[in-house]
Parts: structure tokens; sequence; C-alpha cells
């Protein structure tokens, strides 16, 4: 009793068992008392020589031991470690011991050390930056990539270069993913490994430049990564070259980058005043914030729940996931909007002085000290409370307010669309309790207008979806849309507008009796605009289907087929690729932007087509060049262009390859392909330039006889003479540069008086 009586009151062992007892998540006052016995403390405070103090929980109580055990025990491990070889006094208790927990593997606590607390104050600080020599801090830097590396690696204990894609506890943001293929493409040990490792670097080699450099970024130009970070993983999770991408760690990658976003929103906004910066600025922000939170919270819904469950290539299995963390700043974030919206509303509805009355300049005094962008358990209650004082202290205001939109209202509901607007506008203020209160009446009969806007959307669709678009019966038609495409997108613009409606309605009107019906009716709408959207796909799906079967749709091309043949009948060139390939491939480009899955015999036409593509543009070009050369061709000179023509026809008729020539010219053998496209190329604009060069000089040529036959011989004969020689003078230019045929042309244009 006496012993336990000193240590309790050696303020030594009090500070080692009351530090570890609350780090394990023990009474400080009961559950040490064993800890304060241990010799290892006696001898880790009482020997200079004894550096080290290691405590873990040991049951209800706690271990001590003066060395680190390498055990696999997942028990977490507190250190306690001296500065200087010193016995520990009063005096030196709080200068010479360190504290530092050991998580998970000596590694990874390590790293974390390193990241997180000394290479940012040893390499940014400027402080210690500068004093710290440039080689120990390119150590440092390398030592954090080192230790980063291992993690990465399958097995700690490994001397390999293996890698688990199942073990992600060291990607904890989306570059570290992005390393993570990069190290095993150079250091895998299989060659099918590494290539791979290395299409999934290149895959996301574009992405992880943006996500390296993220804080360099703005709030607008995140709204547009976060498209191209979902087509990114998308096509990742797609691809069909290697190994499909495992779930888990796939389902990791979804999950840093929406934390990585998320941190970089509220980054980005702390550093406005959100409660006094200009309503505008604000925001605009606040609202890009809430953009790029919701587009990734859509994109893993679409990519989880739908897309990827549907490809049975490489099928998503289980529940879809859904970044939680994202919908709660979400929420929170259009929080903060909607308190500096009512705040403005009220200020623009209401007179300067009614304003001092109602004392408005002081509504955000309840979030003094509280940032509003930091969204977890903790600060959720504190928030709740300010925004509760700041409702009291508006709702003067606020009541006010209501009477004067009432009255306003009142003046517009004979304009449906004008009464729309109002209610969009003020929509944050008006599903505010008090201010709906006295906005029933109004509020009801925004749900009659909503209700018949809904029904005529319906009538319209109905008497529409069976006509041809652009038709007064018709889809109402878009610009460069096939007919498909043109419906599809015509329905979800219904869609957007019957959406709108129901948002409008769930905001504003859940209150009233007819909600529920209306919800219905529309739901009913909407469900009926999705399966005529499905159905314009599948049929879509099954007519190209059957048409890739058919040798006669122009849809079979054939990486061995020629690429075209010279007609002798019309004696037209053709180029062995059909318009409706053309066709195809936007339509399957459209129809992926808009979310559908192309069955997979139509995307490979797709593939097949679009390899080809450009050489395909190209030569179609030259045959159209080739079938309407003799159109731009003016009639009497075409014997002047006999050698040009006879060198370019000979080139499209002997298109062969091969040793000797003996073999048409295919897509799949691309070098000859383009050097036969250059040959093309040079043998047309050798026609074109020709044929350019002497309609230029007919024109000339006219020009000048046109002149003479204006002169006066009696009283301009040397003007006559002038004319006559640079006549003669042009024609023995052509003369000179043309066959003889060319004679046949101009001996027939009289050169004398």
């Amino acid at each position: 009793t006496a012993n336990g009586t000193k240590e309790e009151a050696d303020p030594r062992k009090r500070f080692i068992s009351a530090t570890a007892a609350n780090y394990f998540g023990l009474d400080p006052a009961a559950a040490p008392a064993a800890l304060r016995a241990r010799p290892e403390l006696s001898g880790f405070l009482d020997d200079g020589s004894e550096f080290l103090l290691v405590v873990q929980r040991s049951g209800a109580g706690l271990s001590a031991s003066n060395k680190i055990e390498t055990t696999d025990s997942v028990n977490n491990v507190l250190v306690f470690f001296k500065l200087r070889p010193d016995v520990i006094t009063e005096d030196n208790l709080h200068s010479n011991i360190l504290v530092s927990s050991m998580l998970d593997s000596p590694i990874n606590s390590l790293y974390q050390a390193v990241r997180q607390v000394f290479a940012p104050v040893l390499l940014k600080d400027e402080k210690w930056s500068k004093t710290l020599d440039p080689k120990l801090q390119k150590l440092l830097s390398e030592l954090e990539a080192g230790l980063s590396t291992v993690l990465r690696r399958s097995d700690p204990n490994c001397t390999g270069a293996e890698f688990t894609e199942d073990d992600v506890q060291a990607i904890l943001t989306p570059t570290d993913e992005f390393q993570f293929w990069k190290e095993c493409a150079q250091r895998g040990n299989k060659l099918r490994d590494k290539e791979r490792a290395s299409h999934f670097k290149d895959l996301f080699e574009d992405l992880a430049k943006h996500y390296y450099n993220l804080d360099s970024l703005s709030l607008l130009e995140v709204v547009d990564l976060v498209e191209t970070t979902k087509d990114t993983v998308d096509n990742v999770w797609r691809q069909t070259e290697h190994d499909p991408y495992p779930q888990p760690r796939m389902h990791n990658l979804l999950d840093v980058i929406g934390s990585c976003l998320g941190r970089f929103v509220q980054r980005k906004l702390t550093t406005l005043n959100l409660w006094e910066d200009a309503f505008h600025i604000v925001k605009e922000n606040i609202k890009a914030g809430i953009l790029i939170c919701e587009q990734w919270v859509s994109a893993c819904e679409y990519l989880t729940g739908q897309l990827w469950q549907r490809y049975t290539l490489h099928q998503w299995k289980n529940e879809k996931y859904i970044p939680e963390s994202l919908i709660e700043l979400c929420k929170r974030l259009d929080e903060v909007l909607i308190v500096r919206t009512l705040h403005e509303k009220l200020t623009y509805f209401l007179p300067s002085g009614e304003q001092n009355d109602l004392h408005l300049a002081q509504v955000f005094e309840p979030f003094a000290g509280l940032n509003p962008v930091h969204c977890n358990p903790y600060t959720e209650p504190l928030w709740k409370a300010a925004v509760s004082q700041f409702e009291r202290i508006i709702a003067p205001a606020e009541q006010k307010m209501a009477i004067k939109l009432k009255k306003f209202i009142s003046e517009i509901q004979d304009s449906p669309q004008q009464l729309l607007q109002t209610f969009q506008k003020y929509k944050e203020l008006i599903k505010h309790p008090n201010t709906s209160k006295e906005l029933l009446f109004e509020r009801e009969t925004l749900l009659a207008r909503l209700q018949d806007y809904v029904k005529d959307y319906q009538t319209d669709f109905e008497t529409r979806c069976h006509g041809v678009p652009g038709d007064v019966s018709g889809p109402l038609s878009g610009k460069n849309l096939s007919e498909v495409v043109n419906n599809i997108v015509w329905v979800r613009q219904l869609e957007m507008k019957v959406d709108d409606a129901i948002k409008l309605a769930e905001a504003l009107l859940s209150d009233l009796s007819g909600f529920q019906t209306f919800l219905r009716s529309a739901g009913s709408f909407l469900e009926q605009l999705k399966v005529y959207e499905q159905e314009q796909f599948d049929d879509w799906s099954r007519n190209i289907q059957s048409e890739v079967s058919n040798p006669k749709s122009g849809l079979c091309i054939q990486a061995n087929s020629p690429v075209m043949e010279l007609d002798h009948v019309f004696g037209t060139l053709n180029i062995l690729y059909s318009d409706r390939l053309v066709t195809l491939l936007r339509e399957v480009r459209q129809l992926s932007a808009l979310g559908f899955v192309i069955p997979a015999k139509i995307q490979h036409v797709a593939n097949t087509a679009q390899k080809f593509s450009k050489q395909a543009v190209i030569l179609k070009q030259v045959a159209h060049f080739y079938n309407s050369i003799d159109q731009q061709m003016i009639e009497s000179q075409k014997p002047m262009m006999l050698q040009s023509a006879l060198a370019f026809e000979q080139i499209i008729k002997h298109s062969k390859s091969g040793p000797g020539g003996n073999a048409q010219i295919t897509w799949d053998n691309p070098r000859e392909l383009e050097a036969y496209i250059q040959k093309l190329q040079a043998a047309a604009e050798r026609l074109s330039t020709e044929n350019r060069k002497l309609r230029k000089w007919h024109t000339n040529f006219i020009e000048k006889v046109i002149s003479l036959m204006n002169i006066d011989l009696l009283r301009q004969q040397q003007r006559w003479r002038d004319g006559l020689q640079e006549l003669r003078t042009g024609f023995a230019s052509l003369e000179s540069q043309e066959d003889l045929q060319s004679s046949a042309v101009v001996g027939s244009v009289p050169l004398t008086c």
C-alpha cells in the first residue's frame, strides 16, 4: 500500500500512466495502476541509458516493455522515448520525452509521420527549408517516395517486386493509385502483368497530371475535371485488352477521388468569407462546389448502379457505391447558400429603414467562429444551433416579406409562366415555414398550374411520339442528329421539364393535399418517357445488328477488304467505306454520351470503322475530285490536260500492293495505304493545279480579247499592237509548258488584225 501510494504520488508515473490511459480509452484514475508498478516504467524513468518505453493494451489493463517486439499483433502501440540519455525528473519531464503511436505497421507509421509532419515542415516551411541541406531535403523526399512504394507492395516482408491488387491500405489519394500502376509497370515480374499495368497507367496519365496539380485549378475547372474523371474510370473498368480492374480497388478509387474532391471544395471555399463577401461571388463559388459534389455522387451512382451493373464483360457486383461524405458536404453547402440567399432576398425586398428596424445587419452573428464548410458529426449540432438562431432573428423580416410577396403573386397569377418563375426565384424564402403558411392559397394555385403543365407535356408527347422528327405530328428535331438520337434528346428535354416540376413541388408543396396525386401522375409520365427512350435505343440496336449481318447494308467493312473500286461502266471511283458507317460512328458516339451501353457487336463494328475513318475521309475527297474533275475543266482545254489526267487515272487503275503489284491495297495495311493516299493526293493536286492555271489563263485571254475589240484601230494602232503582243507572249509561254496538242486550241484564235 505504501508502495502504491508512492507510485501514485510520483508525477512522472502519473504523466506516463494518464497519457497511456487516455490514448487507450481507459479511466486514467483506475486502469493504469498496474502500469505504474511495472519495473519497465521505473527503468525508463530512472535509468539514463534506457531510452524506450512501449505500452500496449493487455486485457482490461496495460502492459509495458523497453523494446518494440516484431509481432503480427494488430494492437496499437504507444511509444515513449527520450531525446537525451538522462534520468527523467519533474523538470525535464516535458522536455526530454517524446510520445508517438504506432498503428498498423512501423512502415506505415513512419511513412505517415514523414508525409504529414516532417516533410511539410522541413521542405516547405521557409524557416526550416533554408537551414536544411539540399542533399538532406532530397534524401527526405526519396525516403517518403520509397516508403510509399514499399506500402504498395503485396507483403512488407517480400524482397521481390510483387504487388497485390487487393491491398489498398496505402492508397489514400487518387495520385497514390496512379503511382501504384506506374510502379507496377516498371517493377512487375511477368511481361503480361507489366503490359496490363502500363495500359492502366496510360489510361490514367492525363488525369494524373490534373490531380497532381489540383490546388492550382479553379472550382469551375474542377467541374470539368469531374466529367473527365468519370469517363476515365469508365474506360478503365470497361477495357477489354487485359484482365479487368479489380472491384475492391475501383471501390477504393471512387472513394478516395470523392474525398479528394470534397477536401478541394472545402479548401477553396475556406479562402472566402462566406458571410461578408459579395453575394454573387459567394453564390457562384458555392454553386460550383455543390456541382462538383453532385456530379461525382451522380457519376458513382450511375456507373456502379446502372452502367457497370449491366456490363456483362465486367459486371459490378453487390450494391452501388455512394460517396456519403460528399452528400453531407453538398447538403451543408446548400444550407449555407440558402442562408445567404434568404438574407439577399430580404434585403432586396425590404427598404433600408425596415432592414435597420429588423436588425438584418446582425443576422450572421450566430455563425461567428464557425467554419460552415467543416461538416462532421461534431460540428453538426453547432451548425444547427446557429441556423436556428439565425431563423429566429429573421422571423420578423420574413413575415413582412411574405405579405409583400403575397401581394406580388396575386398580381401575376393570371400569367402561368411568370408565376412559375416567381416561385423558382424565391424558392428559398417560400419553403420556410412562416412564409409557406402565409402563401397557402398561392401554393395551391402553383400545384394546379404544375398539374396542367405535366398534363400538357403528356398530351404533346403522346401526339408526337409516333411521328417523324420535324413533322407537325412528330418529335421536335435538332440539327445533325439521326432519328434515334433526335428522339432520345427530345424525350430527355421533356424528362428535364417534368423533373423540374417535381423538384419544385417537393420543395414547396409537399404539405398540400393534392401533392401525392400530382407526384404519382408526374412520376408515371416520367416512367412512360423513360420506357419510350429505352425502346428507341433497343429498336436501333436490333436494326443495326441486323444490318451488320447483311453484306449489302454498307456496315460490313472488313479489315482485309479493298479500299476502293473503279466502276468500268460509269467510269466512277467508289470508296468501299459507306456513308452509313459515318452515320453509325456518330450515333455510337452520341448514344454513348447519353449514357447507353452499346452492344458489343455494334461497338466492334464502330471500333473498326473508327480505325479507318481518317483514311476514308481523304479517299472520299480524292474520289469526289476524280469523279467531278471533267465538269471543272473547260471543254477546249481538256486535251491540254490529257497527260496529267492519264497519269492520275493510271494510279487509280493500278491500286496494287505487294511484290509485283499483284494484290489490291486493303484497309489492314496502314503503311501501304498511307503511301498510296499520298501518291493519289499528289497526282490530284497536280491535275487540280494545272486546271486552275489553265482556267486562269483562259479568263485572262478573254479579258484581253475583249479589251482589243474596244480599241479604235485607226487612232490607237500602237495600243492594239501592245495588246496583241501580250496575247502572243501569253500563248508562247503556254506553248513552251504544254504538250503540242495545245496547238489545236491556240491555232483557232486570230492573232493578227
